[in-house]
């Protein structure tokens, strides 16, 4: 159980770095995701994939 814990924990830091490292890189093109639960939780839950839907939404309405 508490191994399930720090996983669930470890892979929620990593959504937030990789959120924030896409937003500090793209900040020049004014191209940022915005950092909420939402994002967060769906990058948790889905991986690296859900980033790069997040930036093809982010693209189209943009």
């Amino acid at each position: 159980m508490l191994k399930n814990i720090i996983t669930l924990l470890k892979k929620t830091v990593f959504s937030f770095l990789l959120l924030y490292g896409f937003n500090l890189v793209m900040m020049p093109l004014n191209l940022t995701i915005p950092i909420n639960i939402i994002t967060v939780t769906s990058i948790v839950i889905l991986g690296f994939p859900s980033l790069l839907g997040f930036i093809v939404i982010l693209l189209v309405l943009y």
